[in-house]
């Protein structure tokens, strides 16, 4: 009995340690309502030959609308050509389970800012936030991501989803495959 007692204590000491902190990057309530956003989390890195993508996610609720704010940044010593969001941008999150589930994009066309960054690389920052559904984001707290595809306003691209990883900008572990399982419940209040 007494083993019992102590594997279901372990068990439970276990996931509780195991879920994420709520880190809250602004929460603000004035005479328009409510808006709030988490921290953001970098989802997505590649590094190839002098050329780079990172992707950071962060999660907003804007007078309990909730939605996905992305910021991607692509850098390379030569020029970086322009992806841009437009009406008709959407993104697509690929479930462990197999269901597909798509955000749509609301705010203007946008092909972002094109600037150095300090090693003297040019570096395209493209900014956008896509909204959920009430049916879809519910599904997103109980399965896993695999592979996320944007759909540009000229192009679509692939970006698949790792379990872990280091990134090498600034070697903190990131689990893009559990971010929404881990960061949704912090803006549905």
């Amino acid at each position: 009995m007494k083993n019992l007692l102590f594997t279901l204590f372990l068990f439970s000491s276990f996931f509780v340690l195991a879920q994420q902190p709520c880190e809250i990057d602004i929460d603000v309530t004035d005479s328009l309502g409510t808006y709030k956003t988490t921290k953001q989390q970098m989802i997505f890195e590649r590094s190839f030959a002098g050329n780079s993508t990172n992707i950071y996610f962060a999660l907003s609720s804007n007078n309990g609308v909730l939605g996905l704010e992305i910021q991607q940044l692509m850098s390379s010593f030569d020029f970086v050509k322009a992806t841009c969001f437009d009406a008709n941008s959407k993104i697509y999150l690929q479930l462990n389970n197999g269901k597909i589930i798509s955000l749509f994009y609301y705010g203007n066309e946008t092909c972002g800012s094109l600037i150095r960054n300090d090693k003297n690389q040019n570096t395209r920052v493209i900014s956008g936030t896509f909204l959920f559904t009430k049916e879809n984001y519910e599904e997103l707290k109980l399965s896993q991501v695999t592979f996320m595809r944007i759909k540009y306003a000229g192009e679509t691209i692939d970006y698949p989803f790792k379990t872990s990883f280091v990134s090498e900008m600034d070697k903190k572990t990131y689990q893009p495959e559990n971010y929404f399982i881990n960061y949704l419940k912090c803006i549905e209040n």
